[in-house]
């Protein structure tokens, strides 16, 4: 049985689906990282990495989007409460940024770490 006013499970499924949704066409900077992620998610298969290696890149993934997807959050929200300029929303909104960027220096170095030992084997650099 439901709790009195909670909405149904495919209802918070289906918002939570809207709410990706609304990221992948609304951030830039989401549509980057996606293109980036496809092109790892073939470079794994092309290189037949292990099991661990997927585990390893799919975290840095979903870490980098989960991530950009606060960030979207911390801007829809700072820019509903302080419109007009502010210094502390623009440090809120550059901390916020800078999550993510740090998210997305280890996802590239976790990429590196995976990807690039068995890259170079294949290409007979190594």
């Amino acid at each position: 049985m439901r709790e009195p006013g909670k909405q149904s499970l495919a209802k918070s499924f289906r918002h939570a689906i809207e709410g990706v949704g609304f990221v992948i066409c609304c951030e830039r900077n989401v549509r980057i990282h996606l293109a980036i992620a496809i092109v790892v998610i073939v470079m794994g298969l092309w290189l037949g990495i292990g099991a661990m290696q997927w585990a390893l890149i799919g975290v840095a993934i979903a870490l980098v989007f989960a991530g950009e997807m606060l960030n979207t959050v911390v801007e829809l929200i700072i820019d509903q409460l302080m419109p007009a300029h502010n210094i502390n929303a623009k440090n809120i909104k550059d901390v916020a940024a800078g999550a993510i960027l740090v998210n997305a220096m280890v996802a590239a170095f976790i990429g590196l770490l995976v990807l690039g030992p068995p890259l170079l084997a294949r290409l007979g650099l190594l």
